[in-house]
C-alpha cells in the first residue's frame, strides 16, 4: 500500500493540470517557464496553455477557455528511466542531440536537450514542443514522442523519430547533387508537411535549409527543427523578427519588414536548387554582409536550362520570386509539374539514401546499440527482463541446447529459464555476459544479422569490452582491469537476425541461437 502512495506521489504532479497555471496565479506574462517543488517544469504559452514536463514525460494543459479543440489535453508518458543513451549524433547552437533506445518499446530515437535556464533556448524550446505537440505525427515532419525533464542538469529532452539517413546537407556532401526523379518525390513529401505547417497550425518556420530536411534510410524525408519557428493567428499576421539562417533568408526578411509564409517557399527553393546542382547560388564565404547584398541586388538564381529539366527550373524561378506575393503557397506547388512529373516513375527513395551512404558503420552502430541493449535488459533487474517479450513477434525463433522455441511466449519463458539458471541461488553466484565481440552483415532488405561472441564472469553487471557505440553510464572495461583468465565462468555465441518493425527505428529479434560452452 505504501508503494501505491509513493507511486501516486510521483504521478500527481504529470497529470495534474491544476498545477500547471492557475487562474489565480501571480506569475508574470512574459516569464516562460516555473519550476514547482515537484521538480516539475511548466513551459507557459499564453495562447497555447501550459506544457508540464518532469522526469515521467510531459502534459499539455489548458487552463483558460478555448474553442480550438487541439488546445485541449494531451499527454505523453516519456521517462528518463526508460531511455538508454548510447552519446551525441550532432550539436547545434542551442542543442545537443543524442541516439537513445526507448526501453519498452526497443525503438531508437533521437533526444534532443535543452538548457531551460538560458531564456532563448528556452523560448526556442517553448516554440518547439508547442509545433510538434500539436503535430505529433504527419507526413513531411519529423515524428514526436514526448520530452522530460532532468532536474539535476536542468535539461529538457525531446524525443523525436531516428532519421537514420541524416540530412540532405549530408547527402549532398556525400553525393554532390540528387537526381531530379529523387527530388521530385522527396520534396512533394516536404511539401505536404510545409502546407501543413502554414495552412493547419499557421507556422513560419524560418529556418528551411538542407541541414533541417532530414532522411530515414526508408528514404522518407522530414522537415525538422521548429525552434525559431513563429505563429500567425489569422492569415494577415505577419512575422516582424530577424531570426534563422542568413544564408537561407528571403529578400524581405533581409530588409527586416514583416514577412509570412512566401519566407519559407523562397527558403524551400533555395534548398531544392543547392540540392539539385550540388551548388549554392549565392557566394557565401566572404561574409554575411556581401550575402545580403547579393539577395537583394543581383537577379533571382536559376539553374542552367541546358542542364535541367524545364519543369525543374520552373519550380525554382517561382520560389525564388523577389516579391514575396509572387511566390506560390506550398499548397499550390503540390500542382507544380515538376512535382507531378515523376509521380508515376516509382522512385526507390530508399534505395538511393541507401546508396549514398556506406552502410558499414551505420550497420555496425546498429548492431552494437541493439546488443548493448539487449544484454543490459538480460543481466539487468527482473522490472527491466520483462521488457524483453515484446522483442520477439509470433514468428520469432529462438535455438538453444537442440531445442527451439517459437512466439513470445516461449521465448520469454524459455530465455527466463537461463537467465534463472545463470542468477544462481544468491547474487554473489550471478554470471553476466562479458561481449568481447561483435560481427554484423547486411540480412535480407532493411534487416541485419548480428553474432555475438563474450565469457561469462561472476559479477552484477553485463559489460562490453569493444570500440563500439558505447551507452550512457556503461563502465569502461578497460578501467576495472579484471583478469578475465581467472573470473571466467564460460564462454558464448549468440546469434541474432533482427528485422525493422512497423514502426521507424524499433527492431524485432526474428531468429535466434544461443550457444554456452564451459
Amino acid at each position: 500500500m505504501a508503494g501505491l502512495e509513493e507511486l501516486k506521489k510521483k504521478l500527481t504532479p504529470l497529470f495534474d493540470a491544476e498545477k500547471g497555471f492557475s487562474s489565480g496565479s501571480t506569475l508574470d506574462p512574459c516569464d516562460s517557464y516555473t519550476l514547482s517543488d515537484s521538480r516539475t517544469v511548466n513551459l507557459l504559452s499564453r495562447s497555447y496553455g501550459v506544457y508540464n514536463i518532469n522526469e515521467l514525460g510531459l502534459q499539455k494543459c489548458t487552463s483558460w477557455p478555448t474553442d480550438d479543440l487541439d488546445h485541449g489535453e494531451k499527454t505523453y508518458k516519456c521517462a528518463s528511466h526508460e531511455m538508454r543513451i548510447f552519446g551525441a549524433i550532432g550539436s547545434g547552437a542551442s542543442s545537443v542531440v543524442q541516439r537513445a533506445i526507448h526501453i519498452p518499446t526497443h525503438r531508437i530515437l533521437a533526444l534532443k536537450k535543452i538548457n531551460i535556464f538560458e531564456k532563448e533556448k528556452r523560448e526556442q524550446l517553448l516554440t518547439e514542443i508547442r509545433t510538434l505537440c500539436e503535430a505529433p505525427c504527419y507526413q513531411g515532419l519529423v515524428e514526436f514522442h514526448g520530452a522530460f525533464y532532468t532536474p539535476d542538469s536542468g535539461q529538457i529532452s525531446i524525443a523525436l523519430e531516428y532519421m537514420d539517413g541524416g540530412s540532405l546537407a549530408d547527402v549532398i556532401r556525400v553525393q554532390k547533387c540528387i537526381p531530379e526523379p529523387v527530388l521530385s518525390s522527396m520534396f512533394q513529401k516536404l511539401l505536404h508537411g510545409l502546407s501543413y505547417l502554414h495552412g493547419v497550425r499557421h507556422l513560419v518556420h524560418r529556418d528551411i535549409k538542407p541541414a533541417n530536411l532530414l532522411v530515414n534510410l526508408k528514404g522518407e524525408p522530414k522537415i525538422t527543427d521548429f525552434g525559431i519557428s513563429a505563429g500567425l493567428e489569422n492569415s494577415m499576421a505577419m512575422c516582424a523578427t530577424f531570426v534563422g539562417t542568413v544564408t537561407y533568408m528571403s529578400p524581405e526578411r533581409i530588409r527586416n519588414e514583416s514577412y509570412s509564409y512566401p519566407a519559407d517557399i523562397w527558403s524551400l527553393g533555395l534548398a531544392l536548387f543547392e540540392c539539385g546542382t550540388g551548388e549554392f547560388p549565392y557566394t557565401a564565404n566572404e561574409g554575411p554582409v556581401n550575402l545580403m547584398l547579393q539577395i537583394l541586388d543581383d537577379p533571382s538564381p536559376s539553374p542552367p536550362n541546358h542542364v535541367f529539366s524545364p519543369e525543374f527550373c520552373s519550380f525554382i524561378d517561382a520560389c525564388l520570386k523577389k516579391d514575396a506575393d509572387s511566390r506560390p503557397t506550398a499548397e499550390q506547388l503540390l500542382s507544380h509539374p515538376f512535382i507531378t512529373k515523376y509521380e508515376d516513375a516509382r522512385v526507390d527513395l530508399g534505395a538511393f539514401v541507401r546508396s549514398v551512404f556506406d552502410p558499414t558503420q551505420r550497420m555496425k552502430d546498429l548492431a552494437d546499440m541493439l546488443t548493448i541493449h539487449y544484454y543490459l535488459l538480460f543481466d539487468g533487474p527482473d522490472e527491466l527482463w520483462q521488457h524483453t517479450r515484446t522483442f520477439y513477434n509470433e514468428r520469432s525463433t529462438f535455438s538453444f541446447s537442440g531445442k527451439g522455441y517459437i512466439g513470445p511466449n516461449d521465448i520469454f519463458a524459455s530465455l527466463s529459464n537461463i537467465r534463472s539458471t545463470l542468477a544462481g541461488e544468491w547474487p554473489p553466484e550471478k554470471l553476466v555476459h562479458v561481449v568481447e565481440k561483435v560481427q554484423c552483415r547486411v540480412h535480407g532488405r532493411d534487416g541485419v544479422a548480428i553474432r555475438v561472441s563474450g565469457s561469462f564472469i561472476v559479477g552484477n553487471q553485463f559489460l562490453v569490452c569493444g570500440d563500439g557505440v558505447q551507452a550512457e553510464g556503461l563502465p569502461n572495461f578497460k578501467d576495472l582491469s579484471i583478469d578475465m583468465s581467472r573470473r571466467r565462468m564460460g564462454t558464448f555465441q549468440e546469434q541474432f537476425i533482427m528485422e525493422p518493425g512497423n514502426v521507424i527505428g524499433r527492431y524485432l529479434i526474428a531468429g535466434q541461437e544461443l550457444y554456452i560452452m564451459q
